[in-house]
C-alpha cells in the first residue's frame, strides 16, 4: 500500500515523483519504496511521459537512507523471500527505458545514494552533503554498491563505504554522481533546463537506447559490438529514425511519433 509519503505529478513530458517526508528527512520506509515503485510504472504506462525527475520536498534532505526511527522494522527481512522490496526498486528502474533524472536539493546518505545511482541524470544543489554512513550503525551499504560500483571509482568507494565519513557536491560531482553541481537557487532551473534537453529528442531512440546500454553492460567489446550492428539497424526501421533523417534534409525540426 502507498500513502501520501510520495507525491506523484505529471508536469508537461516530465513526471515528478517527491519523497514527501521532509521532517524525517525524506527516510526511507515501505511506503516510500512502494510510492517511488508506482511511480516508476505510471510514467511508463503514460505514453506522454518523456522524464521521470525523482527528488525530496523541502531542502533539507534528498533522501538521508532508512528510517531509523524504527530500527528494527528498518532492517527486518523475512527470510522466506530471497529479494527485498528496496532492491527490487533498484532492478526496476534499471530496467525502466525512460530517462530519470534525480533532483538533490538537500543531504544525500545510505539508501538514498541508492535512489541517486538508480537515476540517469543528477543536478545537486552545491551545499549537498553525500556519504555511506551505513558502518556507523553497524551495517553496509550492500545494495547500494552494485550501482554505486559501476559509476564511481573503487578506491572513493571504498573510503566511503570503510569509513562512513561524509562527502561535498564538488567530490560527489568528480567521482561522476553528479552531472552538474549549482547554487541551490538555481536547482530547478538547471533541472528544467536538463529536462527540455531531453523532451525535444526521439522517444524511440531513447528507449531503444536505454534498453541497449542496459544490455551490453555485462558484454565484451566482441558481444557488445555484434549486438549493437544489429540494434542500429533495427532502430533505422523506426518512424522516429526516418523522421529524424527526413527533417535533417528539409532543414526543419522533426516530429517525433514515438514509433
Amino acid at each position: 500500500m502507498t500513502d501520501n509519503s510520495v507525491l506523484l505529478e505529471k508536469r508537461g513530458q516530465a513526471f515528478w515523483i517527491t519523497i514527501n517526508r521532509a521532517d524525517k528527512r525524506n527516510a526511507l520506509n515501505a511506503g516510500v519504496i512502494a510510492g517511488i515503485a508506482k511511480g516508476y510504472r505510471e510514467a511508463h504506462d503514460d505514453k506522454d511521459v518523456r522524464v521521470i525527475v525523482l527528488t525530496g520536498a523541502g531542502d533539507k534532505a534528498f533522501c538521508a537512507g532508512a528510517d531509523l526511527q524504527n530500527s528494527g522494522a528498518a532492517f527486518s527481512m523475512d527470510f522466506s523471500r530471497p529479494n527485498v522490496d528496496y532492491a527490487d526498486l533498484l532492478r526496476l528502474s534499471q530496467n525502466a527505458t525512460k530517462p530519470a533524472i534525480a533532483r538533490v536539493g538537500g543531504v544525500c546518505m545510505a539508501g538514498g545514494m541508492g535512489l541517486l545511482c538508480m537515476t540517469d541524470m543528477a543536478v545537486a544543489g552545491d551545499q549537498v552533503i553525500f556519504g555511506l554512513p551505513e558502518v556507523k550503525v553497524g551495517v553496509f551499504p550492500m545494495q547500494v554498491l552494485s550501482l554505486l560500483q559501476s559509476i564511481a571509482p573503487a578506491r572513493l568507494i571504498n573510503e566511503w563505504a570503510l569509513t562512513g565519513e561524509p562527502f561535498d557536491a564538488k567530490t560527489a560531482q568528480a567521482a561522476g554522481l553528479l552531472n552538474y553541481v549549482v547554487p541551490a537557487a538555481e536547482l530547478d532551473a538547471k533541472v528544467d533546463w536538463l529536462i527540455g534537453r531531453i523532451v525535444d529528442k526521439s522517444p524511440t531512440a531513447i528507449r531503444r537506447g536505454k534498453y541497449a546500454m542496459r544490455a551490453i553492460a555485462s558484454m565484451s567489446f566482441d558481444e557488445s559490438i555484434a549486438y549493437t550492428e544489429s540494434q542500429i539497424a533495427l532502430l533505422a526501421m523506426t518512424e522516429d529514425a526516418k523522421e529524424g533523417l527526413k527533417a535533417f534534409g528539409e532543414k526543419r525540426k522533426p516530429t517525433w511519433t514515438g514509433r
